[in-house]
């Protein structure tokens, strides 16, 4: 099946469609077979660790590299031929955030909305104030929370149709994360898309309706958190009143006895056969820790080949 056909299997409402993406940098290669799609209207979470592929594939649906193979769509448009039509609808905030240190905070923003049009003045002066952020300091005396700061005023100020954002929230304190993840809330809700690259499992999990999840070039899980958590581990921790006759139900996952106590994962069709198996009168306390997007993640990246 060639890519375009890949691509028209994916649905008439997704933003963002990639289908076999490759980049190579010589002998390695970044992104090794990649498919993405991201809906209108959702909050997506690219998740992977440093050196996952991760901002290699935002620079492509950017149009800034090309890929070696497969291909990619952004607003329906191809960002390598179309870079500016494409550029038009689309606010981004990088990982590691590099501003003209000779300009002031407010001039940067002005600069950088002015590319797409120009800010929404009530909005830029909101945002300003929200993130605390002194627009007439120079860019140079700025540290590293308040450079991110620039660049989230700046991809906010203005109305997109679709967000990429690389790490967004790195460098900001736990106060100024809050009014980040206020902003993604908005704009969900006013219709538009985002595309968040995130390491950072509980920032996805509060803002995000779908993930994928990357490695080493290549999508290993995506859909609606809701469909994943049926891939999750459920986590039982049981003690019994008799440390000699602590036992563990069959067929379970990951399993640990330590004194009267056992650990173990189970998956969602053991639930009912581990709970009738628990149900005996020696077992003192048990504890079940509901699935989270960690343990899927944990489950390609945990004790595994990196």
């Amino acid at each position: 099946m060639g890519w375009r056909e890949g691509l028209s299997m994916v649905g008439q409402a997704a933003v963002v469609e990639a289908s076999g993406l490759v980049k190579s940098f010589g002998r390695t290669r970044a992104l090794d077979g990649l498919d993405l799609s991201v809906a209108e209207g959702e909050v997506h979470g690219f998740l992977g660790p440093n050196g996952a592929g991760k901002s290699t594939t935002l620079r492509v649906l950017l149009g800034l590299i090309r890929p070696t193979a497969g291909g990619v769509r952004v607003l329906g448009r191809d960002p390598w031929t179309e870079p500016v039509a494409v550029h038009r609808d689309i606010a981004y905030v990088p990982g590691d955030v590099n501003l003209w240190p000779n300009l002031t905070g407010g001039e940067v923003v002005d600069l950088l909305t002015g590319l797409r049009g120009g800010a929404d003045a009530g909005l830029r002066e909101r945002l300003l104030a929200e993130f605390e952020l002194d627009p007439a300091r120079k860019v140079r005396t700025y540290s590293k929370g308040n450079r991110q700061k620039v660049a989230l005023v700046a991809a906010f100020a203005r109305r997109a149709r679709l967000y990429l954002l690389d790490e967004p929230s790195a460098g900001l304190d736990p106060l100024m994360d809050a009014v980040f993840r206020a902003q993604i809330r908005r704009v969900r809700d006013e219709g538009s898309t985002v595309l968040i690259s995130s390491h950072i499992l509980s920032e996805v999990e509060q803002l995000c309706s779908a993930v994928t999840i990357i490695r080493a070039g290549r999508a290993v899980e995506s859909g609606s958190l809701e469909a994943l958590r049926h891939l999750r581990r459920t986590h039982f921790r049981v003690t019994f009143t008799d440390p000699g006759a602590a036992v563990l139900p069959a067929g379970v996952h990951d399993a640990r006895r330590e004194n009267g106590t056992v650990e173990f994962d189970a998956d969602a069709s053991q639930l009912p056969g581990v709970l009738a198996q628990l149900a005996r009168p020696d077992v003192a306390s048990v504890e079940a820790a509901p699935p989270s997007l960690e343990s899927l993640f944990l489950r390609h990246y945990g004790g595994g080949d990196r």
